[in-house]
């Protein structure tokens, strides 16, 4: 079955593409879109908003593939960013990816066998004073600790789980 927005992302696109001088210019926030409608940005997501913005497939993917928020494979239900730049490694950001890799068994860009996390390193959370600095979902998480780290993981796991985009099963995050 082929790729197709529900019915109020439809209405949302529509609303995106209306706002733009041209459809070239409606590409980042309906990528956007479509990577929150469908989980993550597959091959056949990113031909679907070419064909609807009537776009080459290559300006696209170029355009996803260049932007890290974009998502362009599965994640899991709660996904986690450690911050790995200079002012969070300095801060023990290093020892918290460590901890979270063993904790949850999984490496940098990896799913639980669960599908309740994924991990990924990433360059800046753009928190530097209050490093080290991890993100959960849309979450900021500051000033963490492994103990800070093992109540917010808890806290995940205890949580009331619903279906949603970051598993790759369509719905709001």
């Amino acid at each position: 079955m082929a790729l197709a927005f529900s019915p109020d992302t439809e209405r949302a696109f529509d609303r995106i593409v209306r706002r733009y001088p041209n459809l070239r210019a409606a590409l980042i926030p309906t990528l956007f879109l479509a990577d929150r409608e469908f989980g993550y940005l597959s091959r056949e997501a990113m031909e679907y908003v070419a064909r609807r913005l009537e776009l080459p497939p290559s300006w696209v993917l170029n355009t996803a593939t260049f932007y890290t928020m974009l998502r362009k494979r599965p994640t899991g239900r709660n996904h986690i960013q450690v911050c790995v730049n200079v002012a969070c490694y300095l801060r023990g950001a290093d020892q918290l990816g460590d901890h979270l890799k063993k904790q949850l068994g999984i490496g940098f860009g990896e799913v639980t066998a669960d599908g309740l996390f994924s991990l990924e390193g990433v360059q800046c959370l753009a928190a530097c004073g209050t490093a080290p600095a991890m993100q959960v979902n849309d979450v900021y998480h500051e000033d963490m600790t492994i103990q800070k780290v093992d109540a917010l993981i808890e806290s995940l796991r205890l949580a009331p789980q619903t279906s949603g985009a970051a598993t790759g099963q369509g719905g709001a995050r």
